[in-house]
């Protein structure tokens, strides 16, 4: 068990204050929105506590997810009820979670808006009530969609049920906003006001970063996913059209090389784990040796990374943000961690990991394609390798 902890990092990007999910699953958006933030608030001189507004997306991620799983009902509807495919999707209708390239798809269809321009409400900050009400309504219409879909009539039917579901997300979590106001003051006191923007004009001429450009790389230990393959999971996702997931399954020293690549360059990296393990929340710190369970039960607890993915015992489960790496020679020795859990905790929200736990359970990392070797390059463009929807590779953030 640790006796001491050092939470110093030798290259550290971060000047701006942590955001808060608080009672919602939406840690991946708020990731995301993070890494857009921390570009503009370095290149328009922001304020430390400027945020985007994560309910904003958080309401078409949820009116987008009504639709993916109500077309995805449609399409199987000649399955039965009790297949494997449409369970899951029943069993979880519209979760708060996601992953970087359904991100990516909300960005790109709707643009984002400063959090000015649709703040938080009660629901968004705590999504349980709004989302049983949500699930109610998603049940009930994938038995009316199955049973449209068999005499033709799908699609008007899925519109109904959109219509309630858009009522349902006006209620708790507001209308968005067709256009707002961009002025700010920055952190030098000059004020700057650039006049009416929609979402889409914002996020195509104020923020900095282009998503398209980025991609995921994981690390599946599973032989049967295979290194330097690519990989995607059926029936994932939540715009019907958009951005499809998809993996560069590589090994760990790949994905630490390119993050530390990144942060040398000055830039944060959004990132997914498994959270729990080997964690205290208050001192905000992950070691794999945080806690002596083997000593103190005197039994074999060992398991290797793959074995707890087979045996469903690990899977990412939140996403953060790296800004920051302790180096000793070149090599990492921990990590600095922006997550969005408040202020409350650790180094004013600020973790830290050290590098043992990294290679167990983080399991990927979004880059740019720029970062990647000519043969990683090479790979995007292969057939990616599908995995089913209850695959541990398809567990949400």
């Amino acid at each position: 068990m640790l006796t001491s902890i050092d939470t110093s990092v030798s290259d550290k990007v971060d000047t701006w204050k942590v955001s808060n999910q608080k009672q919602s699953g939406r840690c991946w958006l708020f990731s995301g929105l993070n890494l857009l933030r921390s570009h503009l608030i370095n290149d328009l001189k922001l304020t430390p506590d400027f945020e985007l507004s994560q309910n904003y997306l958080h309401f078409f991620d949820k009116l987008e997810k009504a639709n993916w799983f109500l077309a995805s009902m449609a399409e199987m509807s000649d399955r039965d009820i009790d297949d494997r495919t449409v369970h899951q999707m029943l069993s979880d209708p519209i979760s708060d979670g996601g992953q970087w390239d359904m991100f990516v798809s909300l960005v790109n269809k709707y643009g984002v808006v400063p959090k000015y321009a649709m703040p938080e409400t009660d629901s968004s900050s705590s999504t349980r009530v709004m989302n049983r009400r949500l699930e109610e309504i998603l049940r009930r219409g994938a038995l009316i969609v199955r049973g449209a879909a068999d005499r033709g009539q799908a699609d008007a039917a899925r519109e109904s049920i959109l219509t309630q579901v858009h009522r349902v997300l006006s209620i708790h979590l507001g209308t968005p906003p067709a256009s707002f106001l961009w002025q700010y003051r920055d952190k030098d006191n000059a004020f700057t006001r650039v006049g009416q923007l929609t979402p889409r004009e914002f996020a195509d001429t104020v923020v900095p970063i282009n998503l398209d450009d980025f991609v995921c790389l994981v690390n599946d230990p599973r032989t049967s996913s295979g290194f330097n393959t690519m990989l995607t999971v059926d029936h994932l996702g939540n715009v019907v059209g958009g951005r499809p997931i998809r993996y560069l399954n590589v090994e760990i020293d790949a994905i630490k090389k390119i993050t530390i690549d990144q942060i040398r360059a000055g830039h944060p990296v959004w990132f997914g784990c498994d959270v729990l393990p080997q964690f205290d929340r208050d001192i905000g710190y992950w070691d794999l040796h945080l806690h002596d369970y083997e000593g103190l039960y005197g039994i074999d607890m060992d398991t290797t990374k793959a074995d707890r993915m087979v045996i469903g015992a690990s899977a990412m489960t939140h996403a953060m943000m790296f800004t920051g790496v302790d180096l000793l020679d070149d090599a990492p020795r921990r990590w600095r961690v922006e997550n969005s859990w408040g202020d409350d905790h650790a180094d004013k929200g600020f973790f830290t990991m050290n590098d043992s736990w990294f290679d167990q359970y983080v399991f990927e990392v979004a880059v740019p394609k720029a970062s990647l070797d000519q043969s990683l390059r090479d790979t995007l463009a292969t057939e990616p390798k599908v995995l089913p929807l209850w695959d541990p590779m398809g567990a949400l953030a």
